[in-house]
């Protein structure tokens, strides 16, 4: 039940992200834990994962798993169930990225950032809800981009699947939300994280059109999105659903 004195908070809830390795993910990971939820990360990277939960501590635990591959979603809900008695927060986090010109691009690099932003993501909502029913509810989360919605060159794949996760909020939202889960999504501005900066690596040209057109003239924090998804996953949050919360210093509708 949501108080006055706590409606922020996520005591007694349990959340699986994907991607919580490092960058965001593990922002989110913080925060989440930092509320009182209890937190399972997911990744393809062990050593990665292991030292994130060390810093998380006690409240956090991982799962290696290719998210894209065969029966990855099942399996890793099916951990966060057998360690935490359910799942009441999903965050679809886990990305990649090519940086290519248009011309350089083969279909094979965009199916490959489909398959992780989009199709994993659609697999481990799906498998997600019947688990969150069983608790009488939930919030999904997806991570959309700058990429949703601006024209950005050399990154024709990314665009195409952060598109698609606008797609993704709005239909499943229209489907599940009579059930008791709320679908929402952030597009984060430009954050620094060590995506981020291999995708500027060598480019200063376009790191400083970014801070150009961002209103408060610098990147923001991965815990400036932490706290974000914090509040779309708690009860303060209740009546936000089928939204998509963009997090960018003002970017989106900087001049």
């Amino acid at each position: 039940m949501t108080t006055l004195e706590s409606p922020f908070r996520l005591d007694g809830k349990v959340a699986l992200i994907t991607g919580g390795g490092s960058g965001l993910g593990l922002a989110m990971a913080r925060c989440f834990v930092a509320s009182g939820a209890k937190v399972l990360i997911a990744g393809k990277t062990e050593a990665k994962l292991r030292s994130a939960v060390s810093e998380l501590g006690e409240g956090a635990s991982y799962h290696v798993a290719d998210i894209t591959s065969q029966g990855a979603a099942r399996d890793v809900i099916s951990t966060c169930v057998e360690r935490y008695g359910g799942l009441d927060i999903l965050v679809n986090n886990a990305g990649n990225h090519v940086k290519k010109p248009l011309l350089e691009t083969e279909v094979g690099d965009i199916q490959a950032i489909l398959d992780t932003h989009v199709l994993a993501a659609f697999e481990l909502s799906r498998n997600a809800v019947p688990v969150m029913n069983a608790r009488g509810g939930g919030s999904i989360l997806f991570i959309a981009s700058m990429a949703s919605y601006l024209s950005v060159p050399q990154v024709i794949g990314y665009t195409v699947a952060k598109s698609a996760v606008l797609g993704l909020v709005r239909g499943i939202a229209a489907e599940i939300s009579l059930e008791g889960i709320r679908i929402n999504g952030i597009a984060p501005g430009w954050i620094e994280t060590p995506m981020t900066a291999k995708a500027l690596d060598n480019d200063p040209e376009r790191k400083n059109k970014i801070i150009s057109r961002t209103p408060m003239k610098t990147m923001g924090k991965p815990e400036d999105i932490g706290w974000a998804a914090t509040y779309l996953a708690s009860d303060a949050a209740a009546f936000v659903n089928g939204h998509v919360l963009v997090v960018d210093g003002g970017a989106l509708s900087g001049f």
